[in-house]
């Protein structure tokens, strides 16, 4: 039986964590056994508790990764460097688990190439990574990158456009995969989130927790430009942690000061009464069951992350921004826009809100894509057939 230890580092509280259980849940090999070590306690465990797969919460697990800026970098690297003789227990227990019970160590994230780094000259494993982010160039990115191609046997990405990004930074391995995210369409059949309300309104969902990249506040500008079409027949539910934070330009920087939310970010733009806010939400097929459609409206221009995968899977057309059409795709799937204009996604908002017949059969086509591409058992044993090449 071939032993695969999976390192995750968020618990259940992000896209990363869910889709490695999701290639988890669905390998069939009975020669596989995977067992899981995540560094957050979180809504996870009991995923995996249900579907009988070991899981240990291991909060000392070391994690970091580059960021845009510059002086964000110097800080993380500086204060990640200062810490990690603190997770030196943690670090030899580690290392002589995989010597003595693993064949293969599958990191989940880049954030974990530090880790891996040590323990490459202390264990006798190969090791593959899921790389599921497009980093900003750097001398720091370049640097993670280098240090990913030293050490990792295999390299997994989560689309042709993380390959491609990394390849800039100089990770360009021999050995490396395409395997997209699964994202099942059972969960058509889930029950709305009891905090939607079922009165008729057109309901965009958005299952992101905020950062600036990801261009959440993005939806309080495009519901701005509805109210001033005199539109309020539009209902936005966002789920996750609405918190701001960090160095944000304008009256978002002003809120975050103050220690706001974006919902404080919606009052004072005057559009309360097109949100709800549901917080973090442990099944975010509740809210697509409730919803008629998505939006990403990322600032990174990246229309294939795991919320849009998992809306199209449930049937939900997507509304993006970006280039890459493999998954949204305009009058196809949903509308993909080559740049964010609050007046232009409110143009595609209305022709959702004005035919009901458009949202079913853009989501229909959504659901045979997503079928096709990110078929749960296909994708899993994609992963399951690189563990056993590695070994």
């Amino acid at each position: 039986m071939l032993k695969i230890l999976c390192l995750d580092i968020e618990g259940g509280y992000g896209g990363s964590s869910r889709s490695l259980f999701q290639s988890l849940s669905h390998i069939s090999d009975s020669a596989i056994h995977a067992e899981v070590w995540c560094r957050r306690a979180g809504p996870v465990q009991a995923l995996y508790a249900n579907a009988g797969i070991p899981c240990t919460i291991t909060p000392a697990m070391p994690h970091i990764s580059a960021l845009p800026r510059l002086s964000r970098n110097l800080y993380v690297f500086t204060r990640a460097r200062l810490r990690f003789p603190a997770s030196r227990r943690f670090r030899d227990v580690l290392s002589a688990a995989i010597n003595e019970r693993f064949d293969v160590v599958h990191f989940n994230h880049e954030a974990l190439f530090l880790l891996a780094r040590w323990l490459r000259r202390r264990t006798h494993v190969p090791f593959t990574m899921h790389v599921r982010t497009n980093l900003t160039p750097s001398a720091f990115s370049r640097w993670q990158a280098r240090n990913i191609a030293r050490v990792i046997d295999h390299t997994v990405f989560i689309s042709e456009n993380e390959q491609k990004s990394w390849r800039a930074l100089g990770l360009d391995p021999a050995r490396a995969s395409v395997i997209y995210n699964i994202a099942g369409t059972a969960d058509m059949a889930a029950k709305p989130h009891p905090a939607i309300p079922d009165d008729g309104r057109l309901k965009i969902a958005s299952l992101s927790n905020y950062a600036w990249i990801r261009g959440v506040d993005r939806l309080v500008d495009v519901a701005a430009a509805l109210a001033a079409r005199g539109r309020h027949d539009i209902l936005f539910v966002v789920a996750g942690n609405m918190r701001l934070g960090g160095a944000l330009p304008g009256q978002l920087g002003a809120i975050s000061r103050r220690g706001g939310s974006l919902a404080d970010y919606a009052a004072a733009k005057g559009v309360a009464d097109m949100f709800i806010f549901l917080g973090h939400v442990d099944t975010p097929e509740r809210v697509l069951a409730g919803c008629n459609a998505l939006a990403r409206l990322s600032r990174e221009n990246n229309p294939w992350g795991r919320d849009a995968i998992e809306a199209l899977g449930a049937g939900r057309p997507v509304i993006a921004t970006g280039s890459y059409n493999r998954f949204v795709e305009s009058n196809a799937t949903g509308f993909l826009l080559p740049n964010f204009s609050a007046d232009d996604v409110a143009e595609k908002i209305l022709q959702l809100a004005d035919d009901r017949a458009l949202v079913n059969r853009l989501g229909a086509v959504a659901k045979e894509r997503i079928e096709a591409l990110c078929d749960g058992p296909t994708r899993a044993a994609d992963l399951a057939q690189i563990w056993r090449e590695v070994a």
